[in-house]
């Protein structure tokens, strides 16, 4: 079975939630870089960064069920990001989701 990639939240809903969702996390990001099925975020480490990205990747994907995250912390303080990705028109979503 195929989930498609569609969000469940309304339009209002995403405008009212922005700041919490994938569109105001994407702004906090240091680096947004397109990859092959999605985009990968990058983040300077800080408590307070990972504490957004866990409460993001946790509403969104109750919405965006199609979507998958992987999240890396580097050692030693280094850099925090988060791979975003999915099937064919995962990234063109994304990029309109964030308005790229």
């Amino acid at each position: 079975m195929t989930i498609p990639i569609a969000c469940d939240l309304s339009p209002d809903a995403v405008r009212a939630g922005r700041a919490g969702l994938l569109p105001g996390l994407a702004e906090r990001a240091d680096r947004r870089d397109e990859t092959q099925d999605g985009y990968l975020l990058t983040f300077q480490a800080s408590s307070d960064v990972l504490r957004a990205i866990a409460a993001t990747v946790d509403a969104e994907r109750q919405c965006c069920r199609w979507l998958r995250f992987v999240l890396t912390v580097e050692p030693d303080g280094g850099a925090i990001t988060l791979a975003l990705s999915g099937p064919q028109g995962a990234r063109e979503f994304l990029s309109a989701l964030f308005g790229v």
